[in-house]
């Protein structure tokens, strides 16, 4: 069905949006921003300005900066200055250090940050980072991606202009038009050496899981699940190990541990719920490493494709998305085909579609956990033969126009939800 170059294409997509990062996203992508800012301006500056969309300024506020036991963006600009460095991406704060964080501090205590919200940003993610040494200045500007520089500019000139910027794909995505149909056929049929790379996702999130169960993160929610009274509740069952596993993830990752995670579309909670619930079911149901692969593909690959009609950043809960695709990838470890994961993305849309983004946080797990019981529910009653109709609410007989259906709530229909949720965090 794909010819080498379609294959390739979807290929580079997957490893585009499928990559490590330390920490929440949004914190990260400003840090990264500041830090190429500071690189181009050649010192330390003495004044950082930066102003941002409403949607990162939200999934920002709340969130632990890893290694600093903080929240907030205030440190993750000052370390973004003075350890930074945007040749590691996401991972930009991993050369974090205790005097780069006493440092930091002092920044914060001199106010040399300013942070604004811009009105009227172009793209949900939108971030523009002004350094200055009292001499020169230096303006950078991250816009669609978390670490897609479209501006750089010194002293008023521009020294880098991304030309393309506004059309929100490359020339080689703008060709790739991916479907339900297409995005299960290639986890299925494509050469196992071809797409083996996803097992790095597994293998990394995993890694985050296990060492957030032994110690406290955030809310603990998945540590607690492992304790003696739990048990009592949940049984020590597949579905309780799955929402621990995702759900300790989330609490290092939003705790602010120095923890890498494996994100997927800019994500780290959508890389852990697309990935954790596929992993820990194919590991208790002692799956082969091909069906494993071909689950994650499946899972990862859903995501991305509901993503692009979606946006980065929107007022839906990312778990949503992600639990929709870990949902695919477990019907498929059940023996489902192509039917029965239409069933699950059906049931997961019908469930899930109005879960809001209140921004990232430690609680974020709570949303994990739930949505990636909702995936196994949904893979479950698909197997059955059982979904949702399209005489019921927003699912259509057509898979992709249901996902549609959402993916419009989410970037349309909740602008104002979005627009309440950032009066009510700001007003606190």
């Amino acid at each position: 069905m794909f010819n080498q170059n379609e294959t390739q294409q979807i290929i580079e997509l997957i490893k585009r949006e499928v990559v490590p990062a330390i920490g929440c996203t949004e914190p990260m992508a400003v840090a990264f921003a500041v830090a190429k800012a500071t690189e181009t301006l050649g010192c330390l500056p003495e004044k950082m300005d930066v102003s941002l969309s409403a949607n990162v300024l939200k999934n920002a506020m709340g969130v632990g900066i890893p290694g600093t036991d903080m929240i907030g963006l205030p440190i993750a600009i000052a370390l973004g200055a003075i350890i930074g460095k945007s040749e590691y991406g996401l991972e930009v704060l991993k050369d974090m250090t205790d005097k780069a964080l006493q440092q930091g501090k002092k920044m914060i205590e001199e106010k040399k940050i300013h942070i604004s919200l811009c009105e009227n940003a172009p793209n949900n993610l939108y971030i523009t980072a002004s350094v200055s040494n009292g001499r020169e200045t230096v303006k950078v500007v991250v816009c669609e991606e978390h670490t897609k520089i479209i501006l750089i500019e010194k002293n008023g000139k521009n020294i880098f202009e991304d030309i393309n910027s506004q059309t929100k794909e490359s020339d080689d995505d703008a060709t790739l038009t991916l479907t339900m149909r297409k995005v299960y056929d290639f986890a299925m049929e494509t050469p196992l050496d071809d797409i083996r790379f996803i097992l790095e996702a597994a293998k990394i999130n995993t890694t985050a899981a296990e060492k957030a169960l032994n110690v406290s993160y955030g809310h603990s929610l998945g540590r607690t699940m492992t304790g003696i009274y739990e048990h009592q509740i949940m049984g020590d069952s597949m579905l309780s190990k799955i929402l621990a596993y995702t759900s300790s993830a989330c609490d290092a990752r939003m705790g602010g541990a120095m923890i890498p995670v494996m994100t997927n579309s800019g994500s780290g909670n959508q890389g852990i719920t697309a990935t954790l619930p596929v992993v820990i079911f194919a590991r208790e149901t002692k799956k082969t490493e091909e069906q494993l692969i071909r689950a994650l593909m499946l899972s990862s690959l859903t995501v991305i494709y509901i993503k692009q009609s979606m946006g980065r950043l929107s007022a839906l809960c990312g778990c949503v998305v992600a639990s929709t695709g870990s949902a695919c990838g477990i019907t498929y470890l059940m023996g489902g085909g192509y039917e029965q994961v239409g069933y699950a993305v059906k049931n997961m849309v019908a469930n899930l579609a109005g879960m809001v983004c209140d921004g990232a946080k430690p609680s974020c797990s709570l949303k994990a956990s739930s949505s990636s019981a909702t995936a196994v529910f949904s893979a479950m009653m698909a197997m059955e033969g059982k979904f949702v109709k399209s005489v019921e609410g927003i699912i259509d007989d057509d898979v992709d126009k249901s996902i549609r259906n959402m993916t419009r709530i989410a970037s349309s229909g909740m602008q104002e939800t979005d627009k309440m949720i950032l009066e009510i965090m700001t007003g606190k």
